[in-house]
């Protein structure tokens, strides 16, 4: 290839790509590289009214938060919602991605849609539904529970049930979009492996676990890593179900995080909270890749 060739290649490359790099500069680079300024002043209201109050103070802000309970609280909250959540959204993503793609299975693509659907519901409008199938009194979840002989359990008012309640709700409101990019990776695994074991004799477990697991190990890898981000970042379900209670155990992060910036207007302390965020999700997503790739998942 010809040195003209090669840079109408590449000046076609930069035009095609240039919008997308442009809107990626504008809308994250440049937020975040402001966050992360940010982070080391102290601004607030005051600052917002009048950018002659801003001052810089280095790591204050970032010592200030190792050193409130709060802090960790929110910290420990969010990563039992990510040690627990994590597991259980890939399990039930993937299950029901092997309910809709199985043969013996009708209406497979009423299925799909009834599955999806909870996905694209408004988050704060299902939230409200489910704090009243929830309620300890007249839900429709402790009524079903009472035909079995377990007494009432206040869902959403006991600091030991909160958290559990909540992850079943992030569970059944984000499985849907997991379990379409489990079907895409499901249907391209070549169908003559598992009639292959199937002949052999082997059962349902042994062809998920020695033919289907492995064939969809990068996608299990990518959902995984998705859904880790996504429970790192849990703000609006613990908003509208709990407010962060009872007795702080359901405040996450990002909800911390938002009680700091919006609440009481220490916007330079959640800018240090947001970039502490960033280091954890980074930190855990690099661990995924390096077990995956231990693994030969990648």
């Amino acid at each position: 290839m010809s040195a003209t060739a090669r840079i109408r290649e590449a000046r076609a490359g930069w035009t095609m790509t240039g919008p997308a790099l442009a809107a990626i500069g504008i809308f994250f680079v440049v937020p975040a590289a402001a966050s992360l300024f940010l982070s080391f002043t102290d601004f607030d209201i005051y600052a917002l009214a009048d950018l002659s109050n801003l001052r810089f103070v280095g790591f204050h802000n970032y010592t200030r938060l190792l050193e409130n309970p709060l802090f960790w609280k929110a910290m420990s909250n969010t990563l039992w919602f990510v040690l627990l959540g994590t597991p259980l959204v890939v399990a039930v993503s993937l299950a029901a991605a092997m309910l809709v793609n199985s043969r013996w299975l009708r209406w497979a693509p009423f299925w799909r849609v009834a599955l999806f659907a909870p996905y694209v519901t408004t988050l704060v409008a299902t939230a409200v539904v489910w704090r009243y199938l929830l309620h300890t009194r007249y839900g429709l979840v402790n009524y079903l529970l009472g035909g079995f002989g377990i007494a009432p359990i206040d869902w959403l008012g006991s600091p030991t049930a909160s958290l559990p309640a909540i992850l079943i709700f992030v569970a059944w409101k984000s499985f849907g979009y997991n379990m379409i990019i489990f079907l895409a990776a499901l249907q391209i695994v070549p169908k003559e492996l598992d009639e292959a074991a199937r002949i052999d004799g082997a059962g349902w477990w042994t062809r998920f676990r020695h033919v289907i697991l492995p064939a969809i190990a990068p996608t299990v890898l990518l959902v995984s890593v998705l859904t880790v981000a996504a429970m790192f970042q849990l703000f609006a379900e613990p908003y509208v179900m709990t407010q962060g209670g009872p007795a702080q155990s359901t405040v996450t992060v990002l909800y911390f995080m938002y009680e700091e910036g919006f609440k009481w207007w220490n916007l330079g302390s959640g800018a240090a909270v947001a970039f502490l965020l960033f280091l954890c999700i980074l930190a855990l997503t690099l661990v995924q890749l390096r077990l995956a790739r231990r693994g030969g998942a990648i």
